[in-house]
């Protein structure tokens, strides 16, 4: 049986800010970045931001990803077909979810409750399980093979709800400017279910293979020092600076140009090796990668040989949205009719941990 992506769904901030509005500091008071646009655009790809204002969580954003995405699933088309309302459809597809897996580094609150059981609650999936996964920006990768991996243990299992959430402008250093230009917040969601199509052989659909690593002797290259157990917060200590992330650049843009050419080319040879038939990019409608800085995507498919129009890159409106990049970056191809059934495609990951991954699907 193919485990299949059947809908998606994503939700981003409506504030856009332009790097000239970072430069002119006029997306929060007092907070004025020593940048231009030419510098941003030439060292990363990104010409804007989605920023989350101060009463938005990893949840809020969360939720309204998988709304979207749980309307798509149930076939809605916005005048009562399948279900009465959107709230409708919305409701009885959550009841049908067994699992919702939510991959942030950003949760809204340390430890417990999970974000997916926030999420869990709103949208009524009184039957699923849910938690959330850390794993960087490879979130996503990570928590799509988890849900395959879960729906195959039990016969009677058959949806879950995969989501990419974060709200990484909340833990920027807003003084550093090498970093804090680099991210923005957003979330992305899938349905994925088990169908009865094959994922072998002719005809072979859905997620075909997964390859998920780590290298944690890179922990130091990206990391949020404060507030866990390991440099807990103290009584009457005063917070100067919150909780932020701290970034080895150069060290983090090798292991991800590394992580990216590697992934790439142990899926297709692994993939290739079980079918019988050789695979290389050609056989790819689309690469979709993390999307942290355009140059690492660059430098990737140059060592690969693969041609940059062979990557979907939505980098220069949405930053690194961490956990997010990827199933953003799906919804808007799934929606704006890039993909098309029978597609292989392949999505590609690299993050805090550190962490990377990639899964090979046929859409």
């Amino acid at each position: 049986m193919a485990t299949e992506i059947i809908a998606t769904g994503k939700a981003v901030p409506a504030r856009r800010v332009t790097n000239d509005d970072l430069a002119r500091g006029e997306w929060i008071a007092a907070t004025k970045i020593d940048t231009n646009d030419e510098w941003i655009r030439s060292h990363t790809g990104i010409g804007a931001r989605h920023i989350a204002d101060e009463d938005t969580a990893a949840s809020d954003l969360a939720l309204e990803a998988a709304k979207q995405a749980l309307v798509m699933a149930v076939g809605w088309d916005g005048t009562g077909n399948g279900a009465a309302s959107r709230e409708a459809a919305i409701a009885e597809t959550a009841l049908t979810l067994d699992f919702i897996i939510i991959a942030t580094v950003t949760p809204d609150f340390l430890g417990c409750p999970s974000t997916a059981c926030i999420v869990q609650d709103k949208i009524g999936a009184k039957n699923a399980a849910a938690m959330d996964i850390t794993a960087g920006c490879t979130g996503f990768v990570y928590g799509l093979e988890t849900a395959a991996g879960l729906l195959s243990i039990n016969k009677g299992r058959k949806r879950a709800l995969v989501i990419g959430a974060d709200v990484l402008t909340k833990v920027a250093n807003w003084n550093d400017r090498g970093t804090c230009v680099l991210f923005g917040d957003g979330s992305g969601a899938v349905v994925v279910e088990k169908t009865g199509n094959p994922s072998e052989g002719p005809g072979k659909r859905g997620l075909l293979r997964t390859i998920l690593g780590a290298d944690g002797s890179g922990t130091e290259y990206l990391i949020n020092r404060r507030g866990g157990t390991r440099n807990p917060w103290k009584t009457g200590e005063i917070v100067d600076i919150p909780p932020h992330l701290e970034m080895d650049g150069r060290a983090v843009y090798n292991f991800a140009v590394k992580a990216v050419t590697e992934t790439i080319s142990r899926l297709l040879a692994e993939e290739g090796a079980s079918s019988g038939a050789a695979l290389t990019f050609n056989d790819l409608a689309w690469i979709v990668p993390h999307q942290a800085n355009a140059r690492i995507v660059q430098a990737a498919g140059k060592r690969l040989g693969i041609p940059e129009e062979k990557f979907f890159l939505n980098i220069e409106e949405y930053a690194n949205t961490s956990a997010a990049s990827i199933p953003i970056a799906l919804d808007e191809m799934n929606r704006g009719g890039k993909l098309h059934k029978g597609d292989l495609i392949l999505t590609v990951g690299f993050g805090g941990g550190l962490t990377y991954g990639g899964n090979l699907i046929v859409w």
